[in-house]
C-alpha cells in the first residue's frame, strides 16, 4: 500500500470542502455574487477538493501498490492546487472586505 498520506488528505480535503461551501453560501446569502469572483474560485477549489478526496479514497482502497501510489500522488497534487486556490481566496477576501481595495 502507498504511504499514509492518503488518509490525511482524505480527512483534510473533506474538512476544507466544508469551508469552501461555507464561503460560497455566505457570498450568495450576502448577495455579493455580482461584485466578487470569490464564489467561482471557491467552486473551483471545491471541485479540486472533491477530486482529491476521491483520489485519496481510491488510493486507500486500491489492491495494487503501483495504482495506490499513483492515486496518492494525484490526490496530493490536487490537494496542493486546491490549497493554493484557497489561499488566493482568503487573500482576496481579506483585501476586499477588510481593506476595501477591490
Amino acid at each position: 500500500m502507498a504511504s499514509n498520506k492518503s488518509q490525511h488528505i482524505l480527512s483534510t480535503s473533506a474538512n476544507l470542502l466544508g469551508f469552501c461551501l461555507i464561503v460560497i453560501t455566505s457570498i450568495h446569502m450576502g448577495d455579493r455574487t455580482s461584485t466578487t469572483y470569490a464564489d467561482e474560485c471557491s467552486s473551483f477549489a471545491a471541485m479540486l477538493l472533491v477530486l482529491s478526496t476521491l483520489f485519496s479514497y481510491l488510493s486507500i482502497k486500491s489492491n495494487s501498490e503501483k495504482r495506490a501510489t499513483y492515486l496518492e500522488q494525484l490526490a496530493d497534487y490536487t490537494f496542493l492546487l486546491s490549497l493554493v486556490v484557497i489561499a488566493g481566496i482568503v487573500i482576496f477576501l481579506f483585501l476586499n472586505l477588510s481593506l476595501g481595495l477591490f
